[in-house]
């Protein structure tokens, strides 16, 4: 016989379906359903969540300057840019006065720094100058150059920050000098002094400033 299945003799097929079966397909169906719709769903879930580089990126970072020596520039990043910590000396902040007829915002009235920093030298503590190291030009990294009237820079030159890409000068508090293809001052980003030797960069004290953005970088 090659049917498996015994039925008595004389009895007609019978029309009833198998519920058993049937209720084992609809519990593998809805499973594979639902393991689908779970492929699907999570990724747009997913994607909803800054992920720990974007959060990296925009979140503020904090620096220990305990050991920047006096004329030392030291380089943290943030927002993925470099951001700059001079220690000034004596002598640096000295040269700052004197730059003002050279340059084309010595006040810093353009919105290139925070409220604490719109000053002679551009820092909450004359000190210490905080700054994103990005010439306002095109965008190239400007150099350090501490030394003065080296002979690449002139009799002039009393220290300051130079770009190499086209030129560009700016002083010691990062006040673009007259003549430079650069048109405003490097930014200064909002931040504060957690104590005497940590700077916390990226936000200030009161927690405002995390979406601060100069006129350009």
């Amino acid at each position: 016989m090659s049917d498996s299945t015994l039925t008595a003799p004389g009895t007609p097929p019978s029309d009833k379906p198998d519920m058993t079966r049937r209720r084992m397909l609809v519990a593998a169906a809805s499973v594979v359903g639902a393991a689908g719709i779970g492929t699907v769903i999570y990724p747009f879930v997913d994607s909803m969540e800054p992920s720990a580089r974007a959060k990296a990126a925009g979140s503020p970072v904090e620096a220990d300057i305990s050991k920047l020596e006096p004329g030392q520039l030291v380089t943290v990043r943030w927002r993925s840019k470099p951001v700059w910590i001079l220690r000034r000396t004596k002598a640096q902040l000295a040269t700052l006065p004197k730059m003002t007829p050279r340059l084309k915002d010595p006040k810093s009235l353009e919105p290139q720094q925070i409220k604490a920093a719109r000053n002679e030298h551009r820092s909450i503590k004359p000190e210490y100058y905080v700054c994103v190291g990005i010439c306002t030009h095109l965008g190239c990294i400007p150099t350090y150059r501490p030394q003065v009237a080296p002979p690449d820079l002139g009799p002039d030159w009393l220290g300051g920050f130079f770009c190499p890409c086209h030129g560009s000068r700016y002083d010691l508090a990062g006040r673009v000098m007259d003549g430079s293809p650069a048109p405003l001052n490097l930014p200064v980003m909002p931040y504060y002094y957690v104590k005497d030797t940590v700077l916390r960069i990226g936000v200030l004290e009161d927690g405002s400033g995390l979406n601060w953005k100069p006129n350009t970088w």
